[in-house]
């Protein structure tokens, strides 16, 4: 480890230099707007990665955003690490809640404040410079590559297809990837599953243009009333989401394995108070940890229609629109699900609204299991840096790119998160704690120096 910190201290204000030249590219991969900018990021990165260490870099086109590649082959006899990461990030809608210009990171109250900070600009900047560490002081124990993508917030459309096109280039033991979390900054976990995700737009139309409230309300169906009322048979009393057959795949988990999950320290009332709140909700008969990570969930992701600016306007509006998502469980099939949810919704919309449901991304939850070689070697790195063992948890999140990976490329994924829920990642004012940036650097070299001696 002392060589390890001696690199880190010796250069830690040029790593955070590199961080937010890369945190300056607004790479948001929702605004086609930004796809200008998923280029600059990808060349940044591949410029970065050569200079940290790697003998090539290239940046790959795909139907959407760019994949930045990157290799460094010491033997091919040795194992080899794939690293993951990805480039893009998501809007900072509502600005107006930042105390900071999300894309001019500031160093506050020892957190780095800024867009992507956590999730994953700060996580994946985490690899490169540990991989730079690993080269320049010449202890790389096995063969590492890099593959950054431009669009996993928009649920990673076209990387399975890339992955398959270039399956040889990608050949690995392992995927390691760094976009996930830990319970606390003195308790490390590593996730060892992930929920999937199904995602819609809905479209509810009424009459053919807006109308005057006055005169026609109470006579013409309103479309975001009937949205509204739509939405609220979606999920009952009890929690449970009344898709048909939303259930029928779940896997129940036994008992055994929900008291291990509750070893997990958990503390409602901290929960609760964090994020400002006097009451947890959700499916009967479960814990809130079991709920996000055990359990799937259905939730509406923004609601529109009709006049929202500045001031009254008395308007019936034509139509009113609703992103929703649903968390699944493994063994639920996001593209069955998909069909489910669009089902059952037109199904339940009265005759006087017009109802169209639109897919727009999914994918499958994933599991790794805990006694392979490389689980155990991230073990033994996160004991060796914060001075206990890791606690296995589930996460609420979804990678959905993560089960295509095994699907596609037949490698098992270990997620090394450091990020912590007080984060914000997603939210205004993301953060990421100096301590666990620098952390993660730490402990990246110790997984590869005991994944290569338990690979013999």
């Amino acid at each position: 480890m002392e060589h390890i910190n001696k690199y880190i201290e010796e250069n830690k204000d040029r790593f955070l230099e590199e961080l937010f030249g890369l945190i300056r590219i607004p790479s948001i991969s929702s605004i086609k707007s930004h796809k200008p900018d998923m280029y600059r990021a990808a060349e940044y990165l591949k410029e970065l990665l050569l200079k940290s260490g790697a003998d090539k870099a290239e940046v790959f086109e795909t139907e959407g955003n760019p994949v930045t590649y990157a290799e460094k082959i010491i033997d091919p006899a040795l194992p080899t690490v794939l690293v993951y990461s990805h480039m893009d990030v998501m809007p900072v809608d509502p600005i107006e809640k930042w105390d900071s210009d999300p894309f001019e990171p500031v160093i506050r109250d020892g957190k780095i404040f800024a867009r992507g900070a956590d999730d994953d600009k700060g996580q994946g900047m985490m690899h490169a410079k540990a991989f730079e560490l690993m080269v320049k002081t010449n202890t790389l124990p096995c063969n590492v590559k890099f593959m950054i993508e431009g669009e996993e917030e928009v649920g990673s459309p076209n990387l399975g297809l890339w992955c398959a096109e270039n399956k040889d280039m990608l050949k690995a033991d392992v995927i390691l990837v760094s976009d996930t979390s830990m319970i606390a900054r003195d308790t490390p976990s590593i996730t060892t599953g992930l929920r999937g995700l199904a995602y819609w737009q809905v479209e509810v139309t009424g009459p053919n243009k807006d109308l005057h409230s006055g005169i026609f309300g109470g006579s013409v169906a309103n479309p975001i009333n009937v949205l509204s009322k739509m939405i609220t048979q979606m999920v009952d009393e009890q929690g449970k989401v009344t898709i048909p057959g939303f259930y029928d795949d779940v896997l129940e988990v036994s008992a055994k394995e929900r008291e291990l999950l509750g070893r997990a320290p958990f503390n409602e009332e901290a929960y609760k108070k964090a994020i400002d709140v006097e009451e947890l909700a959700g499916e009967e008969g479960y814990t809130p940890s079991e709920r996000t990570g055990i359990r799937p969930s259905f939730d509406v992701c923004g609601i529109w229609g009709g006049y929202t600016g500045e001031g009254a306007k008395t308007v019936l509006p034509s139509k009113a629109f609703a992103k929703i998502s649903s968390r699944l469980v493994p063994n639920q099939n996001h593209e069955k699900i998909a069909v489910l949810f669009k089902n059952h919704f037109e199904s339940i919309a009265p005759k006087s609204v017009k109802v169209e449901v639109t897919s727009l991304h999914g994918g499958q939850g994933y599991v790794c299991p805990i006694d392979i070689p490389a689980y155990q070697a991230a073990e033994k790195a996160y004991e060796d840096t914060y001075g206990k063992r890791p606690v296995p948890i589930r996460s609420g999140g979804s990678i959905p790119i993560i089960s295509t990976f095994e699907e596609v490329l037949g490698i098992k994924t270990v997620l090394m998160g450091f990020g912590l829920e007080s984060d914000a990642i997603h939210s205004p004012n993301e953060n990421y704690p100096l301590e666990q940036f620098f952390n993660g650097i730490r402990t990246i070299p110790l997984f590869y120096k005991y994944f290569a001696e338990m690979s013999k």
